[in-house]
This record gives structure tokens, C-alpha cells and sequence, in this order.
């Protein structure tokens, strides 16, 4: 049997108590947020997603526009609290007075950047000429922190890249823009290359691609060993990288000579 039509004036009924109800609830959550802290907001949202908020992940799809200036300040007010816990004068101190809000402005728009706002935009090329010879991009210039004491990781990456005739191809500076929008974050460099590599590999879809970075890790250099000349070297290899062992001696024997 045909299901039964509702009258028209209880359907419009209907609705009409469902949009009510909508609007209620975004009355109710604008109340609920109105004296909240902005990083508990946030929070709340990822949350409600069941998504991930690891120091190394990007959160930019939860962040609304204009909000980050309101992290700032709220950061810069914890940082603030921080500072007196260390017993620092930030009053009469005239070069601390402004310290915690240069600090929150430094961790939420430079060095940790890469967590709060979106993926650079990069432009791809079809490969008209069919390249499928090697390519290195680098030495590129990484900043980046440790995850354990937020210390600076300070270096450089190499990308090696064997594209194939159906490849897409991206501008040169789209390497060091998304090099840096990875390494913009709180991390250990072994996952930070590994990131860096799955997302080269799924924009581009190369027959192979390399990542060697070296780097100064001042958790070891500033505090701890306090070994000053201790570096960091590791290397991703993808593809044709990893099968083929005379495209790997190429592609690390040209680091050599740079």
C-alpha cells in the first residue's frame, strides 16, 4: 500500500519546529561559548569530530576566521601567568613588559603556524614534456621545534624527485612553501619527514620520491648533553627510490657535492 501523505499544514508544522529547534540550539551554543576560553571552543569542536590534536597535526578546519588573533591573546595571558611563576618582574623589567604577548604571537603565527592555518595552495602542471629524469630541490632552510621541550630544530631538506610522464609538476617554491607549512609545528624530525613525503607522493603521484633532512636539535645542543656539534640526519625513500639502488646512489651521491 502507498504510504500515507501528511497534510500540507503538518509538514510546514514540522519544519517549521525543526528550524526552531536548530536555531535554539545555536542560541544555546553561542551562550554556552559566551565567557568560554577560545582554546576550550576549539577543543570542543575537534572533539565533536573525533579528530586528532596532536602537536604535529594541522587543526586549521576547526579554526573559524579571526580567531587566531584571539588565541594570541589568549595564549599571550597564560604565558603571562608562566612568567610570574618564574619569578620574572615583567613590571618594572623593561624587557619583559611585552614578552608574553611577543611569545604567544610567535608560537600561533611563525613557529607553530603550520598548525593553524591551511595548506599552502599549490599549482600543478600536466607534464607535457614527458620528464621522468631526476630532480633535486634543496638545500631548503627548516624551522621547527621539538615536541618533548618545544626547543628549536634548526636545518636543512633535500627533495629528490622521479616524476613519471602522467606526474603533475609544481612550482619550486611550492617545495619550500609546503616544506615549511609541515615543519611550522611541535615534532620529532622523523615523523616530520615521513609527513612531508605521503603528501609530495599524493600530489604529484611520482614514480619515486627521496627526503633527506639534517638538522640541529637544540634539545641536545641547549640543554641535556649540551653537545654542541651533535646533528641529525634521516631519509625517506619512496618508490623508485627504495627498488632501485643506482637512482638512490645518484640522488645521495649529488647531496655530496653540495
Amino acid at each position: 500500500m502507498p504510504a500515507k501523505k501528511l497534510p500540507i499544514k503538518k509538514v510546514a508544522t514540522k519544519v517549521a519546529t525543526k528550524v526552531a529547534t536548530q536555531a535554539a540550539t545555536k542560541v544555546a551554543n553561542k551562550k554556552e561559548d559566551v565567557g568560554t576560553p577560545l582554546s576550550v571552543v576549539i577543543r570542543r569542536r575537534i572533539e565533536a569530530q573525533k579528530a586528532r590534536f596532536h602537536a604535529n597535526d594541522n587543526i586549521s578546519a576547526f579554526i573559524k576566521p579571526g580567531e587566531l588573533e584571539g588565541l594570541v591573546d589568549e595564549v599571550a595571558q597564560k604565558m603571562q601567568a608562566v612568567l610570574e611563576s618564574l619569578v620574572i618582574d615583567t613590571q618594572s623589567d623593561h624587557n619583559t613588559k611585552n614578552t608574553s604577548q611577543r611569545v604567544a604571537k610567535m608560537f600561533v603565527k611563525e613557529v607553530f603556524n603550520g598548525r593553524y592555518v591551511e595548506q599552502p595552495t599549490l599549482t600543478k602542471f600536466p607534464n607535457v614534456s614527458r620528464l621522468n629524469e631526476l630532480m633535486i630541490i634543496g638545500p631548503i632552510t627548516v624551522r621547527s621545534a621539538c615536541s618533548h621541550h618545544l626547543c628549536p630544530i634548526m636545518g636543512r631538506v633535500w627533495i629528490g624527485v622521479l616524476p613519471s610522464k602522467a606526474s603533475a609538476l609544481i612550482g619550486l617554491s611550492k617545495y619550500s612553501r609546503l616544506t615549511e607549512w609541515v615543519m611550522c609545528r611541535p615534532q620529532i624530525q622523523e615523523e616530520a619527514v615521513v609527513e612531508l613525503a605521503d603528501m609530495l607522493e599524493k600530489k604529484i603521484k611520482p614514480t619515486g620520491v627521496a627526503i633527506v633532512m639534517e638538522a640541529d636539535h637544540f634539545c641536545m645542543q641547549w640543554r641535556g648533553v649540551k653537545d654542541r656539534d651533535s646533528k641529525m640526519i634521516n631519509s625517506v625513500m619512496r618508490g623508485a627510490f627504495l627498488k632501485d639502488p643506482n637512482l638512490r646512489r645518484e640522488f645521495l651521491s649529488l647531496l655530496e657535492k653540495r
